[in-house]
């Protein structure tokens, strides 16, 4: 299954926005996080021939700017779209979503949105101290489950484990997406990458929030097992 890079931190196509936040398009129909722009997002949907017509639904990891910005523009493009939250996001991010007329449905627990795409349900989290609440996007195909995270504020060894909980007799084949480790020392980084290799990921593609640092770790370890994420890209998961 195809996941294409739609918005992110970094390019090699010039022509293409880039900022904070996320934005990846999954098997051309389920859209998870929109970035922090919506016109960015939609100008680089129009130039990588990503037609939002296609898109079934769209999964926001959690209720943060970067990762909800470009929700707005595109419930405007089109009426009725089915978004997926967590049970405890703001009350302002979901009446802003029926307001502009798209269909809201809080997952609570794991959930198939389309074939052999999930949602992993709410996961708890703490953001400044705060409840932050999040959710993961899992993609099962024959070569294990691949996991999409906007930010991981629960944690990203906690979300992988979740995920593992939900789907015990499956391996992880890719981890890609916010990893939260920009504000982590080395040696806890090094400990996390332990993390997953205990818990058998085969391939890992670190962005956004992860931190530069905290990506060379992962590359290092992981070789030709890394990834890396520019916007414009198609990673086969």
């Amino acid at each position: 299954m195809k996941v294409k890079i739609l918005f992110d931190k970094d390019n090699k196509n010039k022509k293409l926005h880039v900022g904070w936040g996320v934005s990846f398009l999954v098997d051309g129909k389920i859209l998870f996080d929109t970035g922090e722009n919506g016109f960015w997002l939609l100008e680089n949907m129009r130039i990588l021939n990503a037609d939002s017509a296609s898109i079934e639904a769209v999964v926001i990891s959690h209720d943060h700017w970067d990762h909800t910005g470009g929700l707005w523009e595109l419930l405007r493009k089109k009426e009725g779209l089915l978004v997926y939250g967590c049970p405890n996001f703001s009350l302002e991010f979901k009446e802003k979503v029926k307001r502009l007329k798209g269909k809201l449905i809080e997952a609570k627990k794991v959930t198939e949105i389309a074939k052999d795409i999930f949602v992993s349900g709410e996961i708890e989290g703490k953001y400044k101290g705060e409840y932050m609440p999040e959710e993961a996007l899992v993609v099962k195909t024959d070569k294990g489950v691949s996991i999409i995270t906007g930010c991981a504020h629960p944690g990203i060894v906690k979300i992988l484990k979740t995920v593992k909980g939900n789907f015990p007799k499956e391996s992880i084949y890719t981890v890609l997406g916010g990893f939260h480790l920009v504000d982590k020392d080395k040696r806890e980084v090094e400990l996390i990458v332990d993390e997953f290799i205990r818990l058998g990921v085969e391939k890992t593609a670190p962005t956004h929030c992860s931190g530069y640092e905290a990506q060379e770790i992962f590359k290092n370890k992981y070789r030709k097992d890394f990834i890396s994420v520019n916007v414009g890209e198609i990673i086969e998961v």
